[in-house]
């Protein structure tokens, strides 16, 4: 008989990713994730697991539910035409190039923070010395 995995009740997964069930729910109406239901349980697989995990990823990344569920699309699509694979590539483009900008302007960002706050450390020990 095959091992099949023991499934995740949401209480598991909440305590695990340091969220309330109310979040978990409220990605599943989203059309996020799609639990088994076993009368009034919600039965998670692995898959749904790694989905919570992308989707609290992409929120700390600053991805819009929308944006996520688009990503999750992106990697659903079924390949079965070229004009399908044409259009998949090129919303992966796309995303490519918006998260290529956004990289950019997150280092930027990044290098303008370091410059301020070598300023107030020299500030700090200049007053420091007075």
């Amino acid at each position: 008989m095959a091992n099949t995995p023991t499934p995740y009740s949401i209480s598991e997964l909440a305590q695990e990713f340091t969220i309330s069930t109310r979040s978990i729910r409220f990605y599943e109406d989203q059309g996020l994730l799609k639990p088994v239901r076993d009368g009034t349980k919600r039965l998670y697989s692995k898959h749904d697991k790694l989905r919570l995990k992308l989707i609290l990823r992409g929120k700390r990344l600053g991805f819009s539910l929308k944006e996520i569920k688009e990503l999750f699309d992106l990697y659903d699509a079924k390949l079965s035409s070229s004009k399908e694979i044409t259009g998949l590539m090129d919303s992966i483009k796309l995303r490519k190039l918006s998260l290529l900008q956004q990289l950019e302007d997150i280092q930027v960002v990044l290098m303008e923070l370091k410059s301020a706050e070598r300023r107030c450390n020299d500030a700090l020990n200049k007053l420091t010395k007075d």
